[in-house]
């Protein structure tokens, strides 16, 4: 064992606090100040992005629509009766995202994706942003082959185009 000088104590303990790593940080953390409608209102969370996820009680998640201030508001994806005034909200640091690709024809998925038919996990290991820009017009191949929903009154009123983004 290597031993330390009293003169060197110092120097080592200032290094372990310049190295120290805080796993969760105090703007990592809020509250909520309302909730109604499917959206909470959110305090003390400074640093949050645009489309971020957000880990509510109960399971919830909730996505950053509005960058306030003083707070931020959040669409409630899930069941918004379980949360209420004074609850917990943690950052994820992760921008909201769905997996892409052709595992996901044909099937029901939520909106973060996951799916709700019970045909399993949906298996895709290509995700991309839910918020991102369409590409051009003049750029898309055209839609030619119809999506059935299986619903007679949606496929008539509203025809969907497989690989439609409109």
């Amino acid at each position: 064992m290597k031993e330390i000088r009293p003169e060197e104590i110092s120097a080592l303990i200032k290094e372990q606090i310049r190295n120290y790593d805080q796993k969760i940080h105090s703007d990592d953390v809020g509250y909520v100040i309302s909730v109604g409608d499917g959206i909470a209102m959110v305090q003390g969370i400074d640093k949050a992005m645009s489309s971020e996820l957000l880990e509510f009680p109960h399971g919830v998640t909730g996505m950053v629509l509005n960058l306030e201030e003083d707070h931020i508001g959040a669409v409630l994806l899930g069941n918004d009766t379980l949360i209420k005034e004074g609850d917990e909200v943690r950052r994820t640091g992760r921008i909201a995202e769905v997996p892409v690709g052709d595992a996901m024809l044909g099937r029901v998925v939520n909106a973060l994706g996951q799916p709700i038919d019970n045909g399993g996990p949906i298996a895709s290991s290509k995700t991309r942003p839910i918020e991102r820009v369409a590409p051009g017009v003049m750029t898309r191949k055209s839609v030619f082959q119809p999506l059935m929903t299986g619903l007679k009154i949606i496929d008539s009123m509203i025809p969907i185009g497989k690989g439609q983004r409109e």
